[in-house]
């Protein structure tokens, strides 16, 4: 039997929206006291703890109360769910009509710009397609001038320069390292 594939409607996105701005900020108990603690959420697990038996006046706790529709969770705003993608091989396995690739953050500029060179032409949106040669991907068959931008850096490389701004030795001086000795006739006590 084919899996029907969900469709998402702006419905379930703004009843996510409103969920999600009901939503209070959860604090950690007793943040707000002690300096020392940070404000990042932990279980409050005491046995008389005010905010566990959840007392009036106490901050709320997390709960699955607070969360947004099933269908309409872990999705881009755009209602597209995302996919990781690394290559170019990976692009084929993104449906276009219901999912929307990201490019990992390790594919480097050459690669990244033949992705998205193919995810133009599968029209497949790229939710995080970066600067690239001017902010445009090359041609379709042009290799992306990296190679230019790197020995343009090379040439232009800047002196070396310490903590405060100043020029680092090129040659470090060697420390002396007197060490006491004792004479051979004592002992030692």
């Amino acid at each position: 039997m084919a899996e029907k594939k969900p469709v998402i409607s702006r419905k379930l996105l703004k009843l996510r929206k409103r969920a999600k701005n009901k939503k209070p900020e959860f604090l950690r108990s007793e943040s707000w006291r002690y300096s020392k603690m940070s404000e990042s959420w932990r279980r409050p697990r005491g046995l008389d703890h005010k905010m566990r038996r959840k007392i009036k006046g106490w901050p709320p706790m997390v709960s699955t109360g607070y969360k947004g529709p099933k269908i309409a969770r872990g999705l881009h705003p755009s209602g597209l769910r995302e996919v990781m993608v690394h290559n170019v091989n990976e692009l084929a396995l993104v449906d276009p009509s219901v999912q929307a690739a990201r490019i990992a953050h390790t594919v480097g500029k050459k690669k990244r710009a033949l992705i998205l060179v193919e995810a133009k032409q599968k029209k497949i949106r790229v939710l995080n397609p970066g600067q690239v040669e001017g902010g445009e991907a090359p041609a379709e068959g042009e290799e992306p001038a990296v190679e230019a931008e790197v020995e343009a850096e090379k040439t232009t490389e800047k002196p070396k320069r310490g903590l405060f701004g100043r020029r680092k030795p090129t040659e470090k001086k060697a420390r002396k390292t007197t060490r006491k000795t004792k004479p051979e006739g004592e002992k030692e006590q």
